[in-house]
């Protein structure tokens, strides 16, 4: 078991307050609206400290161990839906990670420290119509004009595209091809030329708002460049093992809140004589999903260790990813089944947890991409 200390229990309780507080009484309102009020809720994060947990405290973070970030993606994760956790999830480890390890320090001070205080809202701009989980294919560019890059292109399926203040854009920066002369650029969303060509509409995750955006001639500095230039791919490809890995945290925990939640259901629900919780099939299902579960949040844990030790997690991540991709949607249709027709009226939890969770398999590399990069491991 992963050394939890009565420091990280005790942030648990304040984040598992703030859920039930700030979160779960406005999910219903912020789904129908097909948008939470981002900038609101993350200034309240921010001022309690939950968007910058590992990150430096010269730039408002807050130095804490690997296993801080564990906690929160886990207690996000429990939220009533699942859009609020992606949301967040972005601020803190999709489009920040590479500017706190790469980026310059007048960068850090102008966006990630706002960033981390939750006064900017933040975005990852990688996917492209005919670009998601084949990042390599990419095509925005970045042209440098003097002390410029001048971007065209566009994005697809950002998240928190509309609201975003600036964005994390991956753009090829030369002529080589494939993954070779791409960058990492900071494009705040102000920027002529950098508009959000639609609101994209989801089968689920709906509270959190997802763009497509256009790039026409924005002209941004070149001293807005993460890291080095020709750089961007490997920064990317290391941030891709954040989101990764928060990821997986977070549907572990919601995956156990809604078998709890079926199981409760279960157990007050007659029918046939008895509650259905007796019967045996049932309760044997469940009974699998609840081992799956465990299996699944100490191969978290593991990775969250080796994590800390400074050791790649890039099989940890991979892994995880596809196995808690399944999970997620085997848990979500045996809670809707178990719900019987009250599981697939919108009212019921049922039906949100359903449709939030199918993206687990697609979003941040699709479970084949996964399969892809498991068996280049073993040197198929």
């Amino acid at each position: 078991m992963v050394a939890f200390t009565e420091e990280h229990q005790a942030f648990r309780k304040t984040v598992r307050t703030f859920v039930e507080r700030e979160i779960d009484p406005y999910v219903d309102q912020w789904e129908r609206d097909e948008r939470m009020p981002t900038h609101e809720l993350f200034a309240k994060l921010g001022e309690l400290g939950f968007l910058g947990l590992e990150y430096d405290p010269a730039y408002g973070g807050g130095g804490a161990d690997h296993l801080f970030a564990v906690v929160l993606a886990e207690e996000i994760g429990r939220a009533d839906a699942a859009g609020v956790g992606m949301a967040i999830a972005v601020q803190t480890d999709m489009a920040t990670p590479s500017l706190h390890r790469f980026g310059s320090e007048e960068l850090k001070q102008r966006y990630l420290a706002p960033a981390i205080r939750g006064e900017m809202v933040t975005a990852i701009a990688v996917s492209e119509p005919d670009a998601g989980s084949d990042v390599a294919g990419l095509r925005t560019r970045a042209v440098r004009d003097g002390d410029h890059w001048v971007i065209h292109g566009s994005k697809l399926y950002i998240t928190n595209g509309v609201q975003a203040d600036w964005l994390c854009l991956l753009a090829r920066t030369s002529d080589e091809g494939g993954a070779r002369g791409m960058s990492q650029i900071i494009v705040p969303t102000d920027t002529p030329g950098v508009s959000v060509s639609r609101t994209l509409d989801k089968l689920g995750n709906r509270c959190s708002d997802t763009a497509e955006l256009s790039f026409d001639g924005a002209r941004v500095p070149v001293a807005n460049t993460i890291g080095r230039e020709g750089r961007g791919f490997q920064q990317q490809m290391a941030q891709f093992q954040n989101e990764r890995m928060v990821a997986c945290y977070g549907r572990v925990a919601a995956c156990e809140r809604a078998l709890d939640r079926t199981a409760a259901y279960l157990r007050q629900r007659e029918a046939f004589g008895g509650p259905l919780i007796q019967n045996q099939y049932l309760s044997y299902q469940l009974a699998e999903l609840y081992a799956r579960v465990d299996m699944c949040r100490h191969y978290n844990y593991a990775c969250a260790e080796a994590y800390m030790r400074g050791e790649d997690t890039s099989r940890f991540a991979t892994i995880a990813k596809l196995a808690i991709g399944r999970l997620c949607e085997d848990v979500a249709r045996t809670c809707l089944q178990y719900h019987g027709g009250l599981g697939y009226i919108e009212e019921t939890w049922t039906a949100r947890f359903l449709r939030d969770m199918r993206i687990t398999s697609i979003g941040g590399g699709a479970d084949e991409v996964m399969l892809q990069v498991i068996a280049k491991m073993h040197g198929m």
